[in-house]
Protein backbone atom coordinates (compact mmCIF):
# COMPACT_ATOMS: atom_id res chain seq x y z
CA UNK A 1 0.00 0.00 0.00
CA UNK A 2 1.11 3.45 -0.84
CA UNK A 3 2.30 5.66 2.35
CA UNK A 4 -0.12 8.55 3.00
CA UNK A 5 1.08 12.24 2.27
CA UNK A 6 0.87 13.06 5.40
CA UNK A 7 3.98 10.15 6.17
CA UNK A 8 6.38 11.76 3.60
CA UNK A 9 9.45 13.59 4.21
CA UNK A 10 8.75 17.51 3.39
CA UNK A 11 9.84 18.34 -0.19
CA UNK A 12 11.87 21.08 1.57
CA UNK A 13 13.87 17.98 3.57
CA UNK A 14 14.13 16.00 0.30
CA UNK A 15 17.02 16.30 -0.84
CA UNK A 16 19.30 17.58 1.68
CA UNK A 17 21.46 14.57 2.60
CA UNK A 18 21.72 14.05 -1.26
CA UNK A 19 25.27 15.05 -2.66
CA UNK A 20 25.56 18.31 -5.23
CA UNK A 21 26.39 15.80 -7.99
CA UNK A 22 27.85 17.28 -11.29
CA UNK A 23 25.91 16.07 -14.16
CA UNK A 24 27.54 18.19 -16.81
CA UNK A 25 29.16 14.97 -17.77
CA UNK A 26 26.01 13.14 -16.90
CA UNK A 27 25.57 10.26 -20.12
CA UNK A 28 21.37 10.20 -19.94
CA UNK A 29 19.04 7.73 -21.15
CA UNK A 30 16.16 7.48 -21.95
CA UNK A 31 13.54 5.60 -20.48
CA UNK A 32 11.27 4.97 -23.52
CA UNK A 33 13.53 4.77 -26.79
CA UNK A 34 13.91 8.71 -26.94
CA UNK A 35 10.34 9.45 -27.23
CA UNK A 36 9.70 10.60 -23.85
CA UNK A 37 10.83 13.06 -21.67
CA UNK A 38 12.06 11.51 -18.86
CA UNK A 39 16.10 10.84 -19.10
CA UNK A 40 18.11 9.19 -16.67
CA UNK A 41 21.85 8.61 -15.52
CA UNK A 42 24.25 6.79 -13.14
CA UNK A 43 26.91 8.93 -11.71
CA UNK A 44 28.83 8.43 -8.94
CA UNK A 45 26.46 5.99 -7.20
CA UNK A 46 23.12 8.03 -7.28
CA UNK A 47 20.40 7.56 -10.17
CA UNK A 48 19.79 11.82 -11.23
CA UNK A 49 16.54 11.80 -13.25
CA UNK A 50 15.51 14.86 -15.29
CA UNK A 51 13.03 15.93 -17.95
CA UNK A 52 14.40 15.64 -21.61
CA UNK A 53 12.48 18.49 -22.81
CA UNK A 54 13.74 20.95 -20.44
CA UNK A 55 17.06 19.39 -19.81
CA UNK A 56 18.11 22.69 -18.02
CA UNK A 57 16.03 22.29 -15.17
CA UNK A 58 16.29 21.09 -12.17
CA UNK A 59 17.27 16.83 -11.98
CA UNK A 60 16.13 14.62 -9.29
CA UNK A 61 18.99 12.76 -6.90
CA UNK A 62 17.95 9.28 -5.83
CA UNK A 63 20.15 6.51 -3.69
CA UNK A 64 19.59 3.37 -5.06
CA UNK A 65 17.41 2.05 -2.67
CA UNK A 66 15.11 5.26 -3.34
CA UNK A 67 15.66 4.24 -7.12
CA UNK A 68 15.04 0.54 -6.34
CA UNK A 69 11.55 1.18 -4.42
CA UNK A 70 10.49 3.70 -7.24
CA UNK A 71 11.28 0.89 -10.04
CA UNK A 72 9.59 -2.02 -8.13
CA UNK A 73 6.39 0.09 -7.80
CA UNK A 74 6.30 1.13 -11.30
CA UNK A 75 6.28 -2.39 -12.02
CA UNK A 76 3.97 -3.96 -9.68
CA UNK A 77 1.30 -1.04 -11.10
CA UNK A 78 1.86 1.28 -8.67
CA UNK A 79 1.44 4.20 -10.68
CA UNK A 80 -0.70 3.20 -12.90
CA UNK A 81 -3.67 6.14 -13.48
CA UNK A 82 -5.25 4.41 -16.02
Amino acid sequence: MAESITQRQPLADWDKDKPDLDLSGAQWRSGSRGLGDVQIAFVEGFVAMRNGDRTEAASLIFTPAEWGAFVSGARAGEFDLT
